[in-house]
């Protein structure tokens, strides 16, 4: 049996029945949530769900106003001297002076910070390496935005918050991101996260939240967010007049000829499916079976199919 204390030494980032509002609109209402050392936690939502108000506290830019968030054991905010060497953060924006080079905007961050990694290590991070003598002000949006990242990493940190860190780059900016968010949790760094990128939480994410509305809607691996959604059969029946067979617990929808059957097992389903069809010489034209998926669930909390909690 695992011992409580270790467990919750291990907790990199805890946050317990957060609240945030913004006059009389609570943008976050009782989020709960934890990320170890040495995983990625993704957190997912449409625009306005209340993760970056979430993030913000985590980042020691915002008070709760009611709950608790601690990062490596202490307050971001009251106790930030404490948490701030330790943290790296990427903004959606960072506003960076467009004067300064990419080398001199990395040098003067490095004066602030305990322990920097040498700059040019910094740069090769994230691809930037030739980039080094060229004004802020002259870099593309994804540099820029590599450039954000390579900000936030600078001090080694032990956790990193990431919100959009993919946000208007190239396919290949895009995987350089993700292979050093890797290389990050393998050196047993906790990385929090937002993206709008579904493909991008099924690669990297060990754990994901998905919010609707200032609440946590679903949360687990992503098989257990995707098995809380229904399988899915579809196929054509060109002999509408036939019964389909007794399935308990599917649902079904009939538009004909298209069939569509809704299932929490799929395997037993479409085998009685098959034996049907096959007993009525029946071709089920266009048969297509699909597990659950990530996006399918995503969409399911963002439409409102799935209930927040009262």
């Amino acid at each position: 049996m695992s011992d409580p204390a270790s467990t919750s030494r291990d907790l990199a980032v805890e946050v317990v029945d957060l609240h945030r509002r913004y006059g009389g609109f609570e943008a976050v209402r009782g989020v709960s949530f934890a990320a170890r050392s040495g995983e990625v936690f993704a957190l997912l939502g449409v625009n306005g769900a209340g993760k970056t108000s979430v993030l913000e506290v985590a980042e020691g830019l915002a008070s709760a106003d009611g709950g608790s968030v601690r990062v490596l054991g202490s307050d971001p905010v009251s106790e930030r001297a404490r948490v701030r060497p330790h943290l790296g953060v990427l903004l959606q924006s960072s506003g960076l002076p467009g004067d300064l080079t990419v080398g001199e905007t990395l040098r003067t961050w490095a004066r602030t910070l305990t322990r920097p990694r040498p700059v040019g290590e910094a740069l090769a991070q994230v691809d930037l390496g030739s980039r080094a003598g060229v004004r802020v002000r002259s870099l593309s949006g994804g540099e820029r935005r590599r450039l954000d990242l390579a900000l936030a990493l600078l001090g080694r940190p032990r956790v990193v918050v990431l919100d959009e860190p993919t946000s208007g780059l190239d396919p290949e900016s895009r995987r350089t991101v993700r292979e050093l968010i890797r290389e990050l949790v393998a050196g047993g760094a906790a990385v929090v996260l937002t993206t709008h990128d579904l493909e991008e939480a099924e690669q990297l994410a060990d754990r994901i939240a998905v919010m609707r509305a200032g609440q946590i809607v679903l949360a687990g691996t992503q098989a257990e967010i995707a098995a809380s959604q229904p399988a899915t059969i579809r196929f054509t029946l060109d002999d509408g007049g036939l019964p389909l067979p007794d399935l308990p617990g599917v649902a079904v929808t009939v538009g004909p000829p298209h069939v569509e059957l809704r299932t929490d097992d799929l395997q037993p389903t479409l085998a009685a499916l098959l034996v049907w069809s096959s007993q009525h010489g029946l071709q089920l034209t266009g048969l297509e079976a699909r597990a659950a998926s990530l996006e399918q669930a995503f969409l399911a909390v963002a439409d409102g199919t799935v209930p927040t909690a009262a």
